[in-house]
C-alpha cells in the first residue's frame, strides 16, 4: 500500500481537534486552561485520571499510564492501521490526501471495509422501506396482528412515522435471497467481506443474504458508525428467531455496544443519567416521548462491559448521576433486573428500577397512553436495592415466622452488600419495616452477612497501580508523583510543564537559554534533553516528540509533564509564568555561579590579578541577574 505524504499526515493532524475525537466517547470537562479531563477508556476507574491537551494534541492517563495522539488513540480504540486512522480523519475534514507514489488513494482493507460495507447495507436497507414489499413493515412499526404483507406497518402500528423511522435509520430486508449480496457487490464489496462484516451467510449453494423479511435498526458504535444490525421478523413463514442480530464480528463486539447511544450520548454526558430499555422500539418510544438518555442492549443481558462504557459517557466522577432500567415484571425481568443489580455496584451513580403500569413496555405504553405515560413511569422510578429486596421477599409468607426468618436470611446480603456508611443503616430500618421485625434483630443478620461476603470474596493484595504485569514485580515508571518534594524539583518540573505546553507562544531565545541548562533532577535533566534537541517548537507537534523520544525509564513523566494541569487560568497568564520559571532557572545559575565565585575569592589574595578578575566576574553577574529579575517577563 502506498505511503501517505508526511506533510499531509500532519495537516490533518493540525486540523484535527483531538478532543473532539475522544470527546465522542469519553465525557471530558475542563480542568483547567487548555485542559479537558474524563474517565480514561484504556482501563476500569472511579475517578478520572485521563487528561487530553488538545493545543498539543495529545492525552494521557496518570492512572495507567497510556498516552499518545489522535492517530494512537484512533488506533487503540478501534484496532486500525495508522493508514486508515489518517484516512478516516481526513475523510471527517474533508481533506484530500496524496501518496508517495502520485496515485490516487489505495483501496483500504480490514476493519475500514467492514465499516464501509455495514454503511453501504444501512442505506441499502433503508431505501427498501419505500418499496411496496415493505408495507408489512411499516405498519408492524405501528399497529398489531400484521399479517404476511407487513414490512412498513410494522412500524406505522407501533406510532412510529416516517420521520421516527429516518431519525433511528430503520430499514427493511426483502424477503429474497441475495438483493443485499448483489446490491454490494456492485458496489465493489467481495463475498468474504460481507462474510467477515456479518452481512451474508454461507449455505451448501453459496452465500446469502443474514436478514431478510425483517425490519433492519442498524446499530452504530458511539462514534455513529454502523457497525452492525438488530432484525425483527415479520412473516409467519419465517421460523428464524423473533430478534436476529449481526453476529460477532471484528467491529462487533454485543457485550460492548448499547442500541441508541450515539443518539443519546450529548443528553447522557450533560445531565448524567441514562435509562436501560430492553428493545429498540423502546428506545424509539422513549425517544420520542421525549426521554433521549435511552439506550439498550443489543440481543444480551446488561453486563459489565456496558458499566464500562456508559460510565465514560456519563463521567461518573461523583454520585450525581442515575441509571434507572426498566424491566418487565414477570420472571424474565426480575431475573434481568437480579443480574443487573450484580454489576451496578461499579457505577458511582445512583441506580434505579422503573416498570410500566400492568406490565407495559416503554413502546406499548406509549402507543396506549402517550407519552406523559412513559416519562411518568421513569418518574416513579424507585431504588434498585429496594427492587432487589422487594425481590427477595416476594418468595416467603411473612404471615408466618418462619417465613420472615428465611426472607430475612435471603435479603441480608443485599443491604450488607451497601458501603455507604449513611445508607446502610436506613435500609436496615426499611428491611425490618418489610418483614415487622426488630431492627437490631435485622441489623445483626446484616452484619453477620457482611462477614460471610468478605470471606467469599477478600480484597486483593495488590492493585494495577503498584503491581506489574507479573505478580509481584514493582513499577518502574518514573512519574511526577515519584519526584522529590523539594523547591529545587518544582521549579524544574513547572518550568519543564510550561515549556512543552506553551513554548510555541514564548519568545524562543528566552527558553534558549534556559534549556540550556543542566537540571539538577536527573529524570527532569532527561526530559530537558528531548526538549532542547528539537529545532522548531512553532512545529505543530513538537512537544509530543519531545516527549516520545525522551529517553527511558523517563518517558512516562515527560508524557506527564505535557499532559498535566498547568497552574493557570488563561493561555495569556501560562504564557507569562512559562517565561518566568524559564528566567528563574536562569537566576538560579546565576546564583550557583556566583557562589561558587564567592568561595574563590576567600581562597587568592585580593590584590592579586586573580582576585581582579573574580571581582569582576562577580559584578557581571550581579548585573545579569539584576537584568534578569527586574526586566519585565
Amino acid at each position: 500500500m502506498a505511503r501517505i505524504r508526511q506533510a499531509d499526515v500532519d495537516e490533518v493532524k493540525a486540523r484535527t481537534n483531538i478532543g473532539d475525537i475522544i470527546g465522542e466517547r469519553v465525557a471530558l470537562k475542563s480542568a483547567g486552561v487548555g485542559s479537558l479531563k474524563g474517565l480514561c477508556p484504556f482501563h476500569d476507574e472511579r475517578s478520572p485520571s485521563f487528561h487530553v491537551r488538545p493545543q498539543v494534541g495529545y492525552y494521557h492517563c496518570f492512572g495507567c499510564g497510556e498516552s499518545g495522539d489522535v492517530y494512537s488513540f484512533l488506533r487503540a480504540m478501534d484496532h486500525l492501521t495508522f493508514t486508515e486512522a489518517v484516512e478516516r480523519l481526513a475523510g471527517r475534514i474533508g481533506y484530500a490526501l496524496h501518496y508517495e507514489d502520485g496515485g490516487a488513494a489505495p483501496e483500504t482493507s480490514g476493519r475500514t471495509r467492514l465499516y464501509q460495507a455495514n454503511a453501504a447495507a444501512a442505506d441499502w436497507f433503508r431505501a427498501q422501506l419505500s418499496s411496496p414489499e415493505a408495507d408489512a413493515g411499516r405498519r408492524f412499526l405501528g399497529e398489531r396482528g400484521f399479517d404476511a404483507d407487513a414490512g412498513r406497518r410494522f412500524l406505522g402500528e407501533r406510532g412510529f412515522d416516517a420521520g421516527a423511522a429516518a431519525h433511528f435509520g430503520v430499514g427493511y430486508a426483502p424477503k429474497g435471497w441475495d438483493g443485499l449480496r448483489d446490491a454490494l457487490r456492485a458496489q465493489g464489496f467481495s463475498d468474504e467481506e460481507l462474510s467477515a462484516a456479518g452481512l451474508v451467510s454461507q449455505g451448501q449453494r453459496g452465500v446469502y443474504d443474514r436478514f431478510r423479511g425483517r425490519v433492519v435498526w442498524p446499530i452504530r458504535d458511539v462514534t455513529g458508525q454502523t457497525i452492525g444490525f438488530g432484525a425483527r421478523r415479520l412473516y409467519d413463514d419465517d421460523k428464524g428467531p423473533k430478534y436476529l442480530n449481526t453476529p460477532e464480528t471484528t467491529i462487533y463486539k454485543k457485550a460492548q455496544v448499547l442500541y441508541g447511544l450515539d443518539l443519546a450520548k450529548k443528553d447522557v454526558s450533560r445531565s448524567h443519567r441514562v435509562v436501560v430499555v430492553e428493545g429498540y422500539t423502546d428506545v424509539m418510544a422513549c425517544h420520542l416521548a421525549g426521554v433521549t438518555t435511552a439506550v439498550a442492549t443489543c440481543g444480551t443481558a446488561f453486563g459489565a462491559d456496558h458499566i464500562t462504557v456508559l460510565r465514560r459517557v456519563m463521567g461518573d466522577d461523583s454520585t450525581a448521576g442515575e441509571v434507572v432500567f426498566t424491566f418487565d415484571p414477570d420472571a424474565a425481568g426480575q431475573k434481568a433486573a437480579l443480574r443487573a443489580f450484580a454489576d451496578a455496584k461499579r457505577f458511582n451513580a445512583q441506580t434505579y428500577v422503573a416498570t410500566g403500569p400492568e406490565g407495559l413496555d416503554p413502546c406499548d405504553l406509549r402507543l396506549e397512553r402517550g407519552d406523559a405515560a412513559v416519562r411518568g413511569m421513569l418518574d416513579r422510578k424507585v431504588p434498585m436495592f429496594e427492587f432487589v429486596i422487594d425481590q427477595r421477599l416476594a418468595g416467603f409468607d411473612l404471615a408466618s415466622v418462619e417465613g420472615r426468618v428465611g426472607a430475612l436470611r435471603a435479603a441480608a446480603p443485599v443491604v450488607a452488600e451497601l458501603r455507604d456508611p449513611l445508607l446502610q443503616p436506613e435500609y436496615v430500618r426499611v428491611l425490618a419495616r418489610r418483614l415487622g421485625m426488630d431492627t437490631e434483630s435485622v441489623r445483626r443478620e446484616v452484619e453477620r452477612a457482611g462477614r460471610e461476603g468478605a470471606r467469599r470474596d477478600p480484597a486483593p493484595a495488590a492493585t494495577a497501580a503498584t503491581a506489574g504485569p507479573d505478580a509481584g514485580e514493582p513499577a518502574v515508571r518514573v512519574t511526577l508523583r515519584t519526584l522529590p518534594r523539594t523547591a529545587d524539583v518544582a521549579l524544574e518540573r513547572d518550568a519543564l510543564m510550561g515549556i512543552l505546553q506553551y513554548g510555541h507562544v514564548v519568545d524562543a531565545a528566552e527558553l534558549d537559554a534556559a534549556l540550556a541548562l543542566p537540571m539538577r533532577t536527573p529524570a527532569l535533566d532527561a526530559v530537558r534533553q528531548a526538549v532542547a534537541a528539537q529545532p522548531d517548537r512553532t512545529r505543530i507537534g513538537w512537544a509530543s516528540t519531545a516527549a516520545e523520544s525522551t529517553r527511558e525509564p523517563y518517558r512516562s513523566l515527560a508524557v506527564e509533564l505535557l499532559t498535566a494541569d498547568f497552574p493557570a487560568l488563561t493561555e495569556a497568564e501560562a504564557a507569562t509564568s512559562t517565561r518566568s520559571l524559564a528566567r528563574r532557572l536562569r537566576v538560579r545559575a546565576v546564583d550557583a555561579e556566583k557562589n561558587e565565585l564567592l568561595g574563590a575569592i576567600q581562597r587568592v589574595p585580593a590584590d592579586s590579578e586573580e582576585g581582579r578578575a573574580v571581582r569582576v566576574a562577580l559584578r557581571d553577574l550581579d548585573a545579569r541577574r539584576r537584568t534578569l529579575t527586574e526586566e519585565p517577563a
